[in-house]
């Protein structure tokens, strides 16, 4: 079975819809972050706070490669890691990919008390989320097979519009 690869912003609900999704259709679930966490034994804020966002992202590109390899899996990724191309290149090739688009306003309410989010630990989180999505939005629709809007949906309603559109095999 081809693998089912999320990504989107940080408070997309890769994480929450990815582990429904997988259990609804009987797949393993893998997130990257995760994933990291337990090969390093060390989070991403301190892998962020050591290494700096460029080692983090070397990690991130060799597990995000490792698990393309995979069968049969749902993956969710981290919001960055469609920055490197390696990484686009492996999620398109992994997998069919879903895009879960999400406002600014519902990541902020989303991640706003959150302290795993190294890049949101600033005076402005807002401001990042703009910055950050004006670049990583069009990467996200680039690779993007399916794209779902998430804003205000419970999560097993996204899921099962995904799973809709993978049946029917439509995009956005």
């Amino acid at each position: 079975m081809q693998n089912l690869i999320l990504v989107g912003p940080m408070g997309a609900g890769k994480s929450t819809i990815g582990r429904l999704l997988a259990k609804e259709l009987r797949m393993p679930f893998k997130d990257s972050d995760k994933e990291i966490e337990q090969r390093t034994g060390a989070d991403i804020p301190w892998i962020f706070d050591v290494e700096g966002e460029q080692g983090f992202r070397e990690r991130e590109q060799a597990m995000i490669a490792e698990l393309c390899e995979l069968d049969g899996i749902v993956l969710a990724t981290g919001g960055g890691a469609v920055l490197r191309p390696a990484n686009r290149q492996s999620l398109k090739a992994g997998g069919r990919v879903i895009y879960l688009y999400t406002s600014i306003e519902q990541q902020l309410g989303r991640t706003s008390r959150d302290r795993n989010r190294p890049l949101l630990q600033t005076s402005n989180p807002g401001q990042v989320l703009v910055d950050l999505m004006a670049v990583r939005d069009p990467l996200y629709r680039e690779i993007a097979d399916i794209v779902i809007e998430t804003d205000e949906r419970p999560p097993r309603v996204v899921v099962q519009e995904i799973l809709d559109q993978l049946q029917t095999g439509s995009g956005s």
